[in-house]
């Protein structure tokens, strides 16, 4: 079967050796995936989902129970007072600027605490110049580095100390950094110590990628506005677009009238026919995401044992979907994308090459092969034409079809 995929024998041998040596990682994942999956259950049936709730809105959206329900089913899934989940949000960037947009005002500082947030929100912060940056709008930002992957606790404090921060973002992936991912035991650890100091300072959480790869949710340890994009975990590969924030009543509010319009928030918007691919798309989403880390898990462990540099290694603790392999140089890296979109069920003869991908300040090259366009929860690759020449993998819609998308990209680059 894999000699007709053309995948060596070598590589199927391998393969086998490395399923036997990840057993015990499946099997955590599973469990997880079971706890998550029951979460989700008891949330759909306290709401009481129905063939009614498919229905759909245009115009305004006015009055649409389906989505008043899914805002109902995420907040209480992801242990948040209120939420607000909408095609109108065109990215996981979207919703993040429009969360900053909503609730910084002129004067005001934002404080990111694990070094420099996405690249997408270079022109978005004003870190790069941008007239429609929250720095051409008077608002401050400022960052504190991370050292050895953990939060400098004393420069946090003694910068909350000094007064006028009036939001802390947490990026919790990597981005296209080379830092770990944030684990939920150091949000919940930083979370109390800030409060300590400064019980008014938002804490917004960037959650792409990290949604049910564990069973605690950043809102449920005392994050103010938790912010996430259903083209990826949550949106279980069904859901063609959106994204959602959830966290504190008022907050989400404010967040929604910058969305919308202001004296209307959460109470328009129509659904257009997406209120069951969001629900189903929950629904799928502890399963699906497990598919996601399994595929990853099998991925670091190939590429350990071929001798490449890959973070995290096959049995850490996993904090999002993601997988980094560093390969040293562009050719490497790049024919290892164009692997992974060989494996893919659309457009599996299409050949990725790096271009100036619009917000980011290196070419990037970009593999997807997804039923829906630029979803990363479906397996996808993607990375910065710079040093050291690190892959981002994620996605999965299942273990199966994730490890052979890696299989037949790792024959690519042999």
């Amino acid at each position: 079967m894999y000699k007709e995929y053309g995948i060596s024998e070598y590589l199927e041998n391998l393969a086998i050796e490395v399923q036997n040596e990840i057993k015990q990682e499946i099997e955590n994942v599973n469990k997880i995936c079971e706890k998550n999956s029951l979460k989700v259950l008891k949330a759909f049936q306290k709401y009481k989902v129905s063939e009614v709730h498919f229905n759909q809105t245009t115009g305004y959206g006015y009055g649409d129970i389906g989505r008043e329900t899914i805002e109902k089913i995420f907040a209480e899934v992801l242990g948040a007072e209120d939420a607000l989940v909408r095609s109108q949000f065109i990215s996981g960037t979207h919703a993040l600027t429009v969360t900053l947009f909503g609730l910084l005002r002129p004067g005001d500082t934002m404080l990111s605490i694990n070094g420099k947030p996405y690249d997408t929100l270079d022109k978005v912060i004003g870190i790069e110049n941008n007239p429609s940056s929250l720095k051409s709008f008077g608002i401050n930002y400022e960052q504190i580095d991370l050292i050895d992957n953990k939060f400098d606790e004393e420069k946090i404090i003694n910068r909350l100390k000094k007064k006028n921060v009036k939001l802390i973002e947490i990026q919790r992936s990597t981005g296209y950094s080379t830092r770990d991912s944030i684990s939920i035991e150091q949000v919940s650890d930083i979370i109390q110590k800030i409060k300590q100091v400064s019980k008014d300072v938002i804490v917004m959480i960037d959650n792409c990628y990290c949604e049910f790869v564990g069973e605690i949710e950043p809102a449920e340890v005392g994050a103010d506005i938790v912010v996430g994009s259903l083209i990826k975990n949550l949106g279980g590969g069904l859901a063609p677009n959106g994204a959602y924030v959830v966290g504190k009543k008022e907050l989400v509010e404010l967040v929604a009238e910058r969305l919308t319009v202001p004296g209307q928030g959460k109470e328009v918007g129509p659904s257009l026919g997406l209120n069951k691919p969001f629900l189903q798309g929950l629904f799928m989403a502890p399963s699906v995401v497990a598919s996601s880390v399994k595929t990853a898990i099998f991925a670091s462990r190939m590429l350990e044992k071929l001798g490449y540099d890959v973070k995290p290694k096959y049995n850490s603790k996993r904090v999002d979907i993601v997988q980094t392999i560093k390969f040293g140089n562009p050719e490497k890296l790049i024919k290892f994308c164009q692997g992974i979109q060989m494996g893919s069920p659309v457009d599996s003869n299409a050949i990725p090459e790096p271009w100036d991908m619009p917000g980011y300040t290196n070419q990037v090259v970009m593999a997807a092969g997804a039923f829906t366009a630029g979803s990363s929860i479906e397996l996808s690759c993607d990375a910065p034409i710079r040093e050291p020449y690190i892959a981002y993998l994620q996605g999965g819609l299942t273990y199966e079809y994730g490890k052979l998308g890696v299989l037949k990209a790792i024959q690519n680059i042999i």
